[in-house]
């Protein structure tokens, strides 16, 4: 069982196996998006598989739409080489259900995969191509927050960056220069109103060589022109985490031989096969100004700007992420390496559960197309446990410092806007209480750990290195320094009023070994 058997005389195997095929005319979507293609996707890793692809196939599946997405990678070439072309561009999906079974689905509506960048002369000309045809109607991108990003150095380039967005931007300059054509840059990573961020980048880089006389105003008009060039928000959600070996081993017991994993001189992992969990949203602004694929057909919502923030805010504040944080630091200090098993520990689900069903949801932000509820409850009943989902707390923890004012800093501000009662924020007290432990980077046993890489890490340690894990008095002043930080919480908590019960919670969770486990179990069970 290869991929690419699949455009040939494909065995019975498949179908006995539970792999489920593409329902489309695979060889005709390819010629029709070869003369006419509509969607490029900038970014070529697990995500963009497992998610843009994957409704795009469910759109083909319906006969209701006939082409493919396009995928360029600007930045780790090999995945092209290794994971894309050997495979004639197919893959396969592993969806990890909750229950402990997995649904296979071969994907084929990526028809090209192309290298980003003017070394590879034959890709770039076809991308150059691509952005000249008036039926281009939308380039997208999962690039990370990262990969929005500019240097002086590359803008120093001129018309040769380096960078991902300095490229997007030549090949826009193309479409300018070939009729200032209309065309949307919808991004579709997870990071708070996106759209801007491709905005800002291909600004940064336009207007650096207006300056330098390297391209016309007019080309500067084109871009800021909201009737030729849109740059919508989205709120995307859903976890694809590296290749995982039970996977692997799953898949080739079933005798799919390509199960190989790849890692790249980039450090980039990938394999034929992407595995990934089973719950998705996808909620887009729906401001396109040149058409779009029907990506509703799939399951995309698209709506307006405000309710896009709306689903953001609910996931960022209330309904996801603050629960994600607190596992992470509890997780770190009783010693867990699994998400899934920090759901087995009564203690840790309950401050989970809690925190987001009694504190932050009588203030979260209902953006109506999605119902905070039913997406809480799928988090804590389906993704959370998922035994499939190797995400582990010490990677959730990277850069909490910089989290914390989203995660949390947000239900202080609207507890205080909506004049209710800061005493009920008890659980939530208890997550930033546990910073201060976590910081200290000595788990419930007295053994040390190393806390996950965050910008302002030895900074803060350095506030609470006075302070030590051991029962008796000690002088837990020192962390008024942490938290009448406002770039960390978002607030001075002392100017809130938390401040001195989340310093006596830190006193607690400090008071020798067992102390994390003891004032967590205190403090869920009372609440």
């Amino acid at each position: 069982m290869k991929l690419t058997d699949i455009k040939k005389e494909i065995s019975p195997l498949w179908a006995e196996k539970g792999y489920q095929m593409p329902q489309f005319d695979i060889e005709a979507v390819r010629e029709k998006t070869q003369k006419e293609p509509v969607w490029v996707h900038f970014g070529a890793g697990n995500l963009f598989r497992a998610f843009p692809a994957a409704v795009l196939q469910q759109v083909l599946d319906t006969g209701k739409y006939d082409k493919g997405v396009i995928v360029a990678e600007g930045f780790d070439f090999e995945i092209i080489d290794k994971a894309y072309r050997p495979y004639d561009n197919l893959s396969l999906l592993v969806c990890l259900q909750s229950d402990g079974t997995i649904q296979k689905k071969v994907i084929a509506s990526v028809t090209e995969s192309l290298k980003a960048d003017a070394q590879f002369r034959e890709d770039w000309m076809r991308l150059a191509e691509i952005f000249c045809c008036p039926g281009l109607e939308m380039i997208s991108f999962t690039i990370t927050e990262k990969g929005y990003g500019v240097t002086p150095a590359d803008l120093s380039r001129g018309l040769a960056p380096v960078l991902i967005m300095g490229k997007v931007t030549l090949l826009l300059y193309e479409r300018f220069l070939a009729g200032a054509m209309p065309l949307t840059l919808q991004s579709m990573d997870n990071c708070s109103h996106n759209g801007d961020r491709v905005k800002d980048a291909v600004m940064a880089y336009a207007s650096r060589w207006a300056e330098e006389g390297l391209v016309p105003e007019e080309f500067l008009e084109y871009l800021q022109d909201p009737e030729k060039i849109s740059c919508p928000w989205s709120m995307i959600d859903k976890i694809t985490p590296r290749p995982d070996e039970k996977v692997r081993k799953m898949l080739k017991e079933d005798g799919f031989e390509d199960s190989n994993t790849i890692i790249t001189d980039r450090h980039t992992y990938t394999a034929p096969f992407v595995n990934a969990e089973e719950t998705e949203y996808l909620v887009i602004e729906d401001h396109y100004t040149n058409g779009r694929p029907p990506l509703e057909l799939g399951g995309v919502m698209y709506v307006d700007r405000e309710t896009v923030d709306k689903a953001e805010r609910m996931k960022v504040c209330t309904c996801l992420n603050p629960l994600h944080t607190a596992m992470s630091l509890y997780g770190c200090l009783l010693g867990y390496d699994l998400i899934s098993a920090e759901m087995k520990d009564e203690d840790i689900r309950g401050l989970v559960t809690k925190l987001g069903h009694k504190e932050a949801m009588p203030v979260v932000v209902d953006p109506g197309v999605l119902k905070p509820e039913e997406f809480i409850n799928a988090v804590l009943n389906r993704r959370l446990p998922n035994p499939f989902m190797p995400d582990a707390p010490q990677r959730i923890a990277t850069d909490t410092s910089q989290k914390l004012p989203i995660r949390f800093g947000e239900t202080i501000r609207a507890y205080e806007a909506k004049g209710r009662n800061m005493d009920d924020l008890v659980l939530l007290s208890l997550v930033l209480a546990g910073y201060a432990r976590y910081l200290k980077g000595i788990d419930d046993t007295g053994r040390a750990f190393e806390p996950s890489p965050d910008p302002l890490l030895e900074e803060l340690r350095a506030i609470v290195a006075p302070l030590e894990v051991r029962e008796g008095e000690q002088d837990f002043s020192c962390l008024k320094e942490l938290y009448k930080r406002r770039d960390v919480f978002g607030a001075d908590l002392y100017g809130t009023g938390l401040g001195e019960r989340i310093e006596g919670m830190a006193a607690e969770l400090f008071a020798g070994p067992g102390a994390v486990r003891r004032t967590l179990h205190k403090y869920v069970s009372a609440r």
